[in-house]
């Protein structure tokens, strides 16, 4: 404490001793720090009152947020700059040296505070919305990644830079942190390799958050998070997490049960005898699995047989059930047979327009046929449920895509079908949120893709033999990745498997094959699929047994 003291009287008398600048030269430091503060003050009128009333009109959200988080640093570095500026009337006063390097200090770290602000509350904040509208998966952990580490970064450069703008060698601290990176390198090689090969897995993206897959010693479990060195899984059988390394889990050998759609195929074997009328059996198993509304199949056919399979004798709370059941799964297959049905037209459209340009653009496109080609995406576009409305902002003219509000639109129709999914009584609390991001975000993607479309077909500098290519393209994208109509293979399937002989009833059996698709097995924790199996088993022995081919 007595050597505190000491020290501080010590300063004290040294700054005492320093010769006192002249008056003229004080009165030149006061005119001059008061020009400065008029010139901060205007800097910041203009700043952080007009730019913010102009980006308000122009509806700029992040550069309204950009001028938030700027006002304080901001401000903090204009005052100190003006400050060292007027600074600069004392001359070569001895004191003027460590002021200076004080401030300079305290400007790269305000500096430093600012940049990391930014990037965390703005531009990290605005990359985690643009990546929610991407296909690709390695940006949504990216982004995570980087809001973690680059305003540490930011901050021991800061850090460094602050040091040294104070006039201290850092030449050993730079020796020191070399030698220490190179030490902890070598010592975290496990954990870098983790770390770069859940990079792989990003960048390869064998699979989604939330996919359902199979591990290597047949255990499924549902992808939660790719961190930077474990991925977090979910074991259904168990509920419980577990963590696998980056490195362990890219050697494995994965099947992805949620690609290319989360329908999944279940199969059951039903023995029956052989004197067994086969035609019967044959279409009593295949119309109890059609009118199951969870099960995939051909819809006109699902809604025809779903009335024989769901009929009520006692007024139970089971039987009310089943009844909620049959409404909301006769609901939801009218709305998803009107999107079916856009869907074909829109795709029909796509690709006529495709076989168009490519004959067109043998002779190359002249004005006319370009706007025909123009006039009949837009048709196409308006039949998705958008339009296209120009923006002239000098010589450039941008184009951004609205939703129209018809119903009988795609997207519309698409919001019907998944809203009157949410009424099935069977769903979980998290399934509604999560069919609606799924489709929200599916939605976003079709526009980003149309807009894009839009904008090769209006620009003169696009390659005109690649636009046939573009549209296709859209119509594939359409097929596989936003909603496919449910193809002849998904329908169920009946086949004898195989004879056994029975010695105890002297009555061979025949072993029936059922297979079926259920419609998401990501939904119910991932538990639908076993349900819908367990159900169709039921019923399938309820139907054989009334009609005397099940004992």
């Amino acid at each position: 404490m007595i050597d505190n003291l000491r020290e501080t009287l010590n300063f004290t008398t040294r700054l005492l001793q320093l010769p006192l600048p002249m008056v003229g030269q004080f009165s030149s430091f006061l005119s001059s720090l008061v020009t400065w503060a008029i010139v901060v003050f205007l800097i910041y009128i203009t700043l952080f009152y007009g730019l913010r009333l102009f980006f308000r009109r122009r509806e700029r959200e992040i550069a309204i947020v950009a001028l938030n988080v700027s006002q304080v640093p901001l401000l903090t570095i204009l005052i100190l700059s003006a400050l060292k500026i007027s600074m600069l009337s004392f001359g070569n006063a001895q004191f003027i040296p460590l002021f200076e390097k004080v401030l300079s200090a305290l400007i790269v770290a305000a500096a430093s505070y600012w940049s990391a602000q930014l990037f965390t509350q703005v531009i990290a904040y605005y990359l985690k919305k643009y990546a929610q509208n991407t296909e690709a998966m390695w940006d949504d952990v990216l982004v995570p990644l980087l809001e973690t580490t680059l305003p540490l970064l930011i901050y021991i450069i800061g850090g460094f830079l602050f040091l040294q703008s104070l006039g201290l060698d850092l030449t050993g601290l730079w020796v020191a942190f070399g030698g220490a990176t190179f030490v902890l390198g070598f010592a975290l090689k496990d954990i870098l390799a983790n770390f770069f090969s859940g990079l792989v897995l990003l960048i390869d993206t064998p699979f989604q958050f939330g996919d359902v897959i199979s591990l290597s010693d047949g255990s499924v479990a549902v992808i939660k998070k790719i961190g930077v060195r474990l991925t977090k899984l979910l074991l259904i059988d168990t509920n419980c997490e577990i963590y696998i390394p980056n490195g362990s889990l890219e050697s494995q050998k994965i099947i992805n049960l949620s690609r290319p759609a989360p329908h999944y195929c279940y199969s059951l074997s039903v023995p029956l005898r052989v004197d067994v009328e086969l035609g019967q059996a044959i279409s009593i198993l295949k119309e109890v699995v059609l009118a199951h509304p969870d099960t995939l199949g051909n819809i006109d056919c699902k809604l025809q047989v779903m009335d024989n399979y769901y009929k009520f004798e006692k007024e139970t709370e089971f039987d009310e059930r089943r009844r909620l059941k049959k409404e909301t799964g006769r609901e939801r297959l009218l709305a998803e047979k009107k999107v079916n049905k856009i869907l074909e037209e829109i795709n029909q459209k796509l690709r006529d327009l495709s076989e168009k340009i490519k004959i067109l653009e043998k002779d190359g496109l002249d004005i006319e046929e370009r706007r025909n080609i123009q006039n009949n995406y837009l048709d196409i576009i308006k039949e998705i449920g958008l339009e296209v409305v120009g923006d002239c902002q000098g010589k450039r003219r941008l184009f951004t895509i609205k939703e129209l509000v018809e119903e009988d639109m795609l997207i519309n129709s698409v919001r019907t079908w998944y809203k009157t999914w949410l009424k099935d009584p069977d769903l979980t609390e998290e399934d509604p949120d999560n069919l609606q991001e799924e489709w929200e975000r599916k939605i976003e993607l079709l526009k980003l893709r149309v807009n894009k479309l839009y904008q090769n077909i209006y620009q003169h500098k696009v390659d005109e033999r690649k636009l046939d290519d573009y549209v296709l393209e859209l119509a594939n994208w359409l097929n596989e990745r936003f909603k496919s109509p449910q193809p002849l293979w998904q329908a169920p399937k009946i086949w004898m498997e195989k004879i056994k002989e029975n010695n105890t009833q002297q009555v061979a059996s025949v072993e029936y094959i059922v297979r079926f698709f259920v419609d998401n097995i990501k939904l119910e924790q991932c538990q639908r699929g076993y349900r819908v199996k367990s159900e169709v088993q039921g019923e399938v022995i309820r139907q054989l047994r009334q009609s005397y081919l099940y004992r």
